[in-house]
């Protein structure tokens, strides 16, 4: 019988989150299970940090940013005796189950720690919205928002001074979020990091546009992009987290030397960078992040353990975290020959 349940939410924040804690608290308080918050994602596992949740807690959260339970990159499997400090400290604050709300990293290690018997299930949560069989992962859609407006902005700035305004977007591995906030936010060119970009035909679009009287273009490039011939991504730090990542950054401003060294242009690069977690959620990212937090409760109470709650063609449903963490989702490669049409 389910009596408490913990909610952890690791890796990258959020817009979204905290919609989908409130909505955690809410269906199983209707169940008659106590809640706690797993303090700063793994980490308060492994250190024993927790806080009991109460309708206090969640009341007024749903259009606050971030997470009211703090986040962590913390990896159990990368610390001396991390998988068992983790299993010590659910036996001692008496945790029948957890959901993870995160991404891969995230949910890939309540995934393993299935396998030592802990009861879990996962909420997709990541701005580069690359979760298989997920439509939307939670903070997908703020983020959409956020580089849209910030597009709209830099396109004054770069047509009043006739320059290239590159914009550099989050995104690892994954274009989506670069793809879909620079369709909507009218960028001229856009590179992602499953297709690898060509200078000549860069400056193929920064010519004809000039052509058309047109003295101004907007590149939006996702971090995790790179030249044609290149093998590795362009990095701000060499060190490594605890999921094996490097701290990308710094292509646009590869691009842009590169760019004006052949052409002579004048070109300025802009960083997201947290911009793109923060502030207040979208309406559609609240209701994503309400169906999931609910479906997640759902889960637990029917003993539908190793499952992520995901929004698949529109319908809320589970899938195996095996599944979901493992397999690749895909880009929308129709909207990206669309997109290189609408310079």
């Amino acid at each position: 019988m389910i009596k408490k349940i913990g909610i952890l939410t690791g890796g990258g924040d959020s817009s979204a989150i905290n919609a989908a804690i409130r909505a955690i608290y809410i269906r199983a308080s209707q169940f008659g299970w106590k809640v706690v918050g797993i303090k700063n994602g793994w980490d308060g596992l492994v250190k024993g940090n927790v806080m009991e949740l109460n309708r206090d807690s969640v009341t007024g959260i749903i259009a606050e940013g971030g997470t009211i339970v703090g986040t962590s990159r913390t990896n159990p499997f990368k610390i001396e005796n991390g998988v068992e400090k983790v299993k010590e400290n659910i036996k001692k604050f008496e945790l029948d189950a957890i959901i993870t709300i995160g991404g891969d990293d995230t949910n890939g290690v309540i995934t393993k720690l299935t396998r030592y018997g802990i009861k879990g299930v996962g909420i997709p949560q990541t701005i580069d919205n690359d979760i298989a069989h997920s439509d939307y992962a939670i903070g997908c859609d703020t983020a959409v928002e956020v580089v849209t407006e910030c597009l709209d902005r830099l396109h004054t700035t770069a047509h009043s001074h006739s320059r290239i305004m590159i914009v550099e977007i989050m995104g690892r591995d994954a274009g989506w979020l670069a793809l879909n906030g620079g369709v909507a936010g009218g960028a001229d060119v856009i590179l992602i990091p499953e297709v690898p970009f060509s200078y000549d035909e860069i400056i193929k679009v920064i010519e004809e546009r000039k052509k058309r009287g047109r003295d101004f273009t907007v590149i939006a490039v996702a971090e995790g992009a790179k030249p044609e011939g290149e093998e590795g991504q362009i990095t701000a730090s060499c060190t490594v987290d605890n999921f094996g990542h490097v701290q990308l950054g710094g292509v646009g401003n590869v691009i842009a030397r590169e760019l004006e060294k052949r052409t002579g242009y004048g070109t300025r690069v802009v960083i997201l960078g947290h911009l793109q977690r923060g502030g207040k959620p979208t309406a559609f990212d609240r209701i994503v992040a309400t169906r999931l937090g609910i479906k997640a409760v759902e889960m637990i109470r029917d003993g539908k353990f190793s499952e992520m709650a995901v929004m698949e063609n529109g319908s809320v449903n589970s899938v195996p975290l095996e599944k979901a963490i493992n397999e690749e989702k895909p880009l929308d490669r129709e909207l990206y020959e669309l997109s290189k049409l609408l310079y």
